[in-house]
């Protein structure tokens, strides 16, 4: 348990990503078994099903502290694990530390009224840091700048794997893993997925520029409307072995997260089939698209209800086919693939599905008018594929484009929140957000950072500030006075006027009247634009 804290510990205090990578492979490397597999567990997916771990903590305090004054540090230092490891009393007997397999074993199948005492001896037996690593542990993923995605790239990189391999096995693991370790260190076989509803890595599109049509052709490449939805993946696989036809289906986010619980009705429509799709989460009424916002509530639903069902009908806009009954086509050039597809859903035909449709066009002069009545008909822009391109995972050059509307927005990482004024004084309503600025570190290896380009404090309903809200408490790194500097793990999508020089500000830009356009919950921080985007849009606000 004492060296998962102290990676834990590294982690907080360790800012770059190369830094964290590092940090991980050499535990990876040097942990035990099973321990290793349960801290990667809980930098993924979190170990326990959920505990009564406010109700235990706030049980084991009352005997040591006044409540009300437990309450106000609590308040003041805004997390719970740091409040609870700095207030238990340090009274450490001669029993070692408790190995990370022994927690998880003793909490995994512990009654729910024996919670307190289990963590209380576990308290007993470790120090400030130890304490602090445990009630991370408990209460779900850690929180410690570390993605899901950051912790697998520690495994290729730890393995001499590709991370698309592991990515593509990794739902069809079980905790603590020690058959994916074992392959890992060439000690056993390549874990089988075989028959199972795994993630595939997804393709993803390049932002079109400028330069970029000097190298298309109208008859080279195929357009369809990007819809402002969810991207997902459906994957539906049946045991060959067996003699059912029901499969086990999974509905995946472009981070590979299991979204299926939030979506049951789309997890039915697809139970007898054989694929893997790619397409757009859409609610839809009656054939038309409802906003963004609406499919925001269906969203990190653990339970929906029948008003929710019936409210937001979800639906699905497919793009692509993966796998076809069982056979990969990943291989095959998109024109042909889109055949497969039109062909597989004429077929099934699933219900709360359809197919993208094909947007004609003559001429690039065509397309542009296109794509300037977008924003009328409520749609985000247009994605325009090679017909000649397979499926590649990643975000490959040359193959995808996506040309959204003409407002300028861009992806970015919450960084810093500080309250409101006003009716909104006890929120954090106002918001730093920053991009991704892409250097060399002292190896000549690319590195990156956040630099804030601006500060939101609308475009949020008021809901959806307390979601905010929430989040920023628990997600607390430091804090300045009345600033809280927040994890990294947030991404807004910023809409703007214009964007400028600025000798002020870190990045050397400065943005006009921005506001959130929307919150991706979905999207990985990884995932949001770089400076160099934010740079490009300078000319074209300019002119």
């Amino acid at each position: 348990m004492q060296k998962f804290a102290n990676l834990l510990d590294c982690l907080t205090t360790t800012p770059s990503r190369n830094g964290k990578l590092g940090l991980l492979v050499e535990y990876f490397r040097s942990a035990p078994d099973p321990d290793r597999g349960f801290a990667l567990a809980a930098l993924t997916d979190g170990l326990f099903p959920r505990l009564p771990l406010r109700r235990a903590l706030a049980e084991l305090m009352a005997d040591k502290i006044d409540p009300v004054l437990y309450q106000l540090s609590r308040d003041y230092v805004g997390d719970t694990a740091e409040t609870v490891s700095l207030l238990w009393p340090d009274k450490r007997d001669k029993r070692p530390s408790p190995r990370l397999a022994e927690v998880v074993a003793a909490l995994e199948l512990a009654p729910r009224s024996n919670v307190a005492p289990i963590l209380g001896d576990f308290l007993d037996r470790l120090d400030v840091r130890g304490r602090w690593a445990l009630l991370k542990l408990v209460g779900g993923a850690p929180r410690v700048g570390v993605s899901a995605r950051l912790a697998k790239a520690a495994l290729a990189q730890m393995s001499g794997h590709e991370l698309s391999d592991i990515e593509e096995m990794w739902h069809a693991l079980k905790t603590p893993y020690t058959d994916l370790f074992a392959w890992l260190e060439n000690r056993g076989p390549r874990p089988s997925a075989e028959g199972k509803p795994v993630f595939r890595p997804l393709m993803l599109a390049h932002p079109i520029e400028e330069g970029d049509w000097a190298d298309l052709s109208p008859t080279d490449i195929v357009a369809e409307w990007k819809w402002d939805g969810v991207r997902v993946q459906l994957a539906a696989g049946s045991c060959r072995r067996h003699a059912s036809s029901m499969s086990e289906v999974r509905i995946f986010s472009r981070s590979g997260d299991d979204i299926s619980a939030s979506f049951p009705e789309i997890v039915a429509a697809f139970q007898p089939y054989d694929a893997v799709l790619d397409g757009e989460l859409l609610v839809v009424r009656d054939g038309v698209v409802a906003p963004f916002n609406d499919l925001q509530q269906r969203l990190n639903r653990k339970t929906v209800t029948a008003k929710m069902l019936r409210d937001y009908p979800a639906f699905v806009r497919l793009y692509d086919i993966l796998i076809d009954d069982g056979e990969d086509v990943r291989p095959l050039p998109f024109a042909e693939r889109r055949e497969r597809l039109e062909a597989w859903h004429t077929r099934h035909h699933p219900r709360l599905t359809d197919v993208s449709s094909i947007v004609a066009f003559e001429d690039f002069g065509a397309l542009d008018a296109l794509w300037s009545s977008a924003r009328e008909a409520g749609i985000e822009g247009l994605m325009l594929k090679r017909k000649s391109s397979p499926y590649l995972s990643g975000r490959p050059k040359g193959h995808w484009w996506k040309w959204k509307r003409a407002a300028l927005t861009v992806d970015c990482v919450l960084m810093y929140a500080q309250r409101g004024s006003g009716k909104r004084s006890s929120y954090y309503s106002d918001y730093t957000f920053g991009v991704w600025r892409v250097t060399e570190d002292d190896d000549g290896k690319p590195a990156r950072e956040l630099v804030p380009v601006g500060k939101a404090y609308s475009g949020f309903t008021d809901e959806e500030l307390l979601r905010l809200d929430r989040f920023i408490r628990n997600h607390t790194i430091e804090q300045f006075g009345p600033v809280r500097a927040v994890e990294p793990t947030m991404v807004l999508e910023i809409a703007f006027d214009a964007v400028f020089p600025s000798s002020r500000h870190k990045s050397g830009l400065a943005m006009r009247f921005p506001r959130v356009h929307r919150i991706r919950w979905d999207k990985p921080a990884e995932e949001a634009d770089t400076l160099e985007t934010v740079q490009k849009l300078v000319v074209a606000a300019a002119a």
